[in-house]
């Protein structure tokens, strides 16, 4: 999965040089070249690659970081251009790259693997959201104030007063959800599997376990196309749970 994920990321710096706006485009690659906090001396715990977007809101799987940051792009791209099509609204299609692959970036930073369950867990050491993270960092390595701007409203900070902030915390929070909702999907069938095994096999474990084996869309077609219980089924054969 890991190899996935470097081919996402890759995608991600090839869209980061389609930006027109010199500074912008620097600022965005200069980052993704280099994705660390250097306005203090804090240390990431896991790698970026293999961060999950929340340890149990969405995307909470090895990878879900940079595969929910280019989902953001792609939705947030493809909105853009309706809205220009349909309400003949100007939009900066910079801004909407450069806030849509940096709104996420430092969230790694925030967590770190967890022994009890095999997945991801937030940090108790940590101090800093990553809302204020890319903020701190963006002016550290001296970004336009324009994109400042955006990624500050785009995490609800402040009032909204760009169409671009709009676009790309409307692409933020579709994804998400879209993402929960079929993660729920699969946390229902580990938790029939809990409680059909007496408690032998718990849920938060096989839960984390069976993310790392397949992708959150290959366990959702089996749900959409044969039923939660031979998701249940599909889950126990994967993991080898025998009751």
């Amino acid at each position: 999965m890991k190899k996935v994920k470097e081919v996402i990321y890759r995608k991600l710096m090839e869209e980061a040089e389609t930006i027109a706006n010199n500074q912008i485009r620097n600022i965005t690659l200069n980052i993704l070249k280099e994705p660390k906090i250097t306005f203090t001396k804090a240390e990431a715990k896991i790698d970026l690659l293999e961060a999950p977007a929340a340890p149990k809101k969405h995307h909470a799987y090895p990878g879900g970081l940079v595969e929910h940051t280019w989902a953001v792009l792609i939705i947030a791209k493809n909105l853009a251009e309706i809205f220009e099509k349909t309400y003949h609204v100007k939009v900066n299609r910079d801004l909407i790259v450069s806030s849509s692959i940096l709104h996420d970036i430092f969230k790694f930073y925030q967590y770190e693997k967890d022994p009890v369950t095999g997945g991801f867990r937030p940090r108790s050491d940590w101090y800093l959201s990553h809302q204020f993270s890319i903020i701190a960092e963006l002016s550290f390595r001296g970004a336009p104030e324009i994109l400042i701007r955006c990624l500050a409203e785009m995490h609800g900070s402040v009032p909204t007063s760009m169409i671009e902030s709009e676009i790309v915390k409307f692409a933020d929070s579709v994804d998400a959800r879209f993402v929960s909702r079929i993660q729920d999907i699969v946390w229902d069938s580990c938790k029939d599997i809990e409680l059909i095994s007496n408690g032998k096999f718990i849920a938060q474990k096989i839960y984390p376990q069976i993310l790392m084996r397949k992708t959150i869309f290959e366990l959702a077609r089996t749900y959409y196309e044969k039923g939660r219980d031979k998701l249940t089924e599909y889950i126990m054969r994967e993991l080898k749970i025998e009751l």
